[in-house]
């Protein structure tokens, strides 16, 4: 079946939702290319941004490069299953995206560059999908952490829509929320295209630039 032809995926209802664990399944250790911690407790100081923008290889990448991002890390959330796995996640059953957490230092990276970088790094008109990527697990997600993250969120949603359509393109499909639990995924998936340099990454942008994050 052709990828146009597929039905949009439905998100799992908290009913059928997988159960889960009580205990997570990941102990975080150290950032391979950053060198410091993945789990709190962070420097004072810092503040913490979550996207959700595809497949989580690519974009964990997209933002580790940044000046001003202490650490990175790959998970789910958004969903029902505490403690979910890899697998359990790609099932559909769990209700979660894959995304990435951001620990920044906002002295040195707004978190208006973050979105930028967000917007400009994959497709955010696409629904429950990135590319050839399709699932609940892909969906475009910016949780926000505090009500200052929410207004710079729909404030940069508003503009990117607007150069979107004078591009030619449609509506956006991000949802912006409040931050969820997140749950670290497996560590082999931590800076995956470090470890795997020719690695799969599906991201892909619309090419069109966010007038956020660069003083536009």
């Amino acid at each position: 079946m052709g990828l146009f032809t597929r039905r949009t995926p439905e998100m799992v209802t908290p009913e059928r939702a997988l159960p889960g664990r009580d205990r997570p399944i990941v102990t975080p250790g150290c950032h391979r290319v950053l060198g410091t911690p993945m789990a709190p407790p962070f420097p004072e100081g810092l503040e913490q941004a979550t996207f959700g923008m595809g497949c989580f290889w690519g974009a964990e990448r997209k933002f580790w490069n940044l000046e001003g991002v202490y650490t990175t890390a790959v998970g789910y959330s958004g969903g029902f299953t505490p403690n979910p796995s890899y697998e359990e996640v790609c099932s559909g059953r769990t209700g979660h995206a894959e995304v990435v957490l951001v620990v920044f230092d906002p002295r040195r990276v707004s978190y208006d560059e973050l979105l930028r970088v967000f917007f400009e790094s994959h497709d955010p008109t696409q629904l429950m999908r990135q590319g050839n990527d399709v699932g609940t697990q892909y969906r475009s997600l910016i949780e926000v952490h505090g009500e200052q993250q929410r207004v710079a969120a729909q404030a940069a949603l508003a503009r990117y829509q607007e150069a979107l359509g004078r591009s030619g393109h449609g509506e956006i499909a991000t949802g912006v929320v409040d931050a969820a639990p997140f749950y670290y995924a497996e560590d082999d998936h931590q800076q995956y295209l470090d470890a795997n340099p020719m690695g799969y990454c599906g991201l892909g942008g619309t090419g069109v630039s966010c007038p956020v994050g660069t003083g536009t």
